[in-house]
């Protein structure tokens, strides 16, 4: 029995702010990463930066695995509700007196159970979405996760100026507070039907008879290598060639995390009435386009740059989760969402490496200046490339989706 409109409507924006209480502790630790990581444990600055990075390797492998398990037993509240509280566990375990390595084996840890958690509330909401609403579904938990990555930062450095482990400390109860919201959000489908459970084989059959779920995946990895430049490359450009001072920085990520969460659910909206291919294609032309001139921007412009970015941002996210959904079997659709993530981590993690490599090798011989160009030159043509490359393929995902029922 379909539940009523309102009652729906209630689980899905229960669902985006539990997507939000899930995503605020991946970045609370990012103010005090070198009061928690180096000169807690006496290591290098790459040692440091492997702390951002080693649960998003847990995050590739885990990804997949996730939406599989949902996709072959169903039961998401209780998987989502668990992964939680060993989340929980992984950040309380961060704050004892650890080896190195024991500390950085509990991170990936950590990352391989965060990424489950959300990989299935995700799979969750499109149950649960209306036919002909999974736009506005999406859009509604997609900006719930990222008004968790924005608030995360400002929030951990509020509580860290008692102690990096405090820090810590606050995600355990974040991560508890999920669990037990999951808990009592999470009503309505748990999977498939029980006589319609896939197995794992089929689940992999599945997936290889649709490869136009690839297209959409391809453009997760590259919109995240490109944020990968932002969160780390950005940053130091700012500094080493503007001096602009950390409050300032700040204010500027914030003004394309802020429309980039905040318009994700208009836009969900209007992939439902105009095609998300379109969406798809044209915003992330624009943002790739926006993203290779930032080198050339004037410092006094990019608050504009900046917004700009946010926009098209936001305009591309949702259709691309959406068609990761359209294009996969019903049957397989967590498989599918956890591959999203999947690539997206693998993305994040590329980026701030190659922006790093590019930016070096070519201020090597021409400037800091120069380096910081070429970087976003590559980080955003890389996008636009993306689209020109996909065309053929985002050309069926569109004749697709004309051919699907309403």
């Amino acid at each position: 029995m379909t539940p009523p409109l309102e009652a729906s409507r209630a689980r899905i924006l229960a669902l985006g702010m539990l997507a939000l209480l899930t995503l605020v502790p991946v970045t609370l630790p990012v103010p005090v990463l070198r009061e928690l990581v180096l000169e807690r444990f006496a290591v290098s600055e790459l040692a440091t930066s492997t702390f951002m990075s080693i649960n998003m390797v847990g995050a590739i492998l885990a990804a997949p695995i996730a939406g599989a398990i949902s996709d072959r037993f169903g039961r998401r509240r209780a998987l989502v509700v668990s992964a939680l509280l060993i989340d929980a566990a992984c950040f309380l375990a961060l704050t004892l007196s650890l080896p190195f390595g024991a500390f950085m084996t509990i991170r990936f840890v950590e990352g391989c159970a965060h990424i489950f958690a959300l990989s299935l509330v995700l799979a969750h909401a499109t149950a649960l979405a209306p036919e002909g609403q999974r736009g506005r579904v999406m859009g509604v938990v997609g900006a719930g996760l990222l008004l968790g990555v924005a608030l995360g930062a400002p929030m951990g450095g509020i509580i860290g100026r008692s102690g990096p482990l405090t820090v810590l400390y606050a995600g355990v109860g974040v991560l508890v507070a999920a669990a037990v919201f999951a808990f009592f959000a999470m009503g309505g489908p748990q999977g498939t039907a029980a006589h319609d459970k896939p197995g794992l084989r089929e689940i992999t059959a599945m997936m290889r008879a649709r490869p136009l779920v690839i297209v959409p995946l391809v453009f997760a990895f590259i919109d995240r290598f490109t944020v990968g430049f932002f969160t780390t490359t950005f940053s130091l450009y700012l500094k080493r060639i503007h001096e602009v001072p950390s409050a300032k920085v700040g204010l500027l990520i914030a003004a394309f995390m802020l429309p980039f969460a905040l318009l994700s659910y208009p836009f969900g909206r209007l992939s439902e009435r105009v095609s998300a291919v379109k969406l798809l294609g044209g915003g992330s032309l624009g943002y790739g386009i926006a993203t290779a001139t930032l080198g050339w921007w004037p410092i006094d412009g990019l608050l504009v740059l900046m917004l700009s970015l946010g926009i098209m941002a936001a305009v591309m996210f949702v259709p691309s989760m959406l068609l990761t959904v359209e294009a996969a079997d019903q049957r397989a659709r967590a498989t599918a969402l956890g591959a999203f993530n999947a690539a997206g981590s693998l993305g994040f993690i590329v980026g701030p490496l190659v922006g790093g490599a590019v930016s070096q090798w070519v201020a090597a011989t021409d400037g800091w200046a120069a380096g910081y160009r070429a970087a976003f030159q590559v980080a955003g043509l890389s996008e636009v490339l993306c689209v020109l490359l996909t065309l053929p393929f985002l050309g069926r995902l569109a004749a697709a989706r004309r051919r699907a029922p309403p």
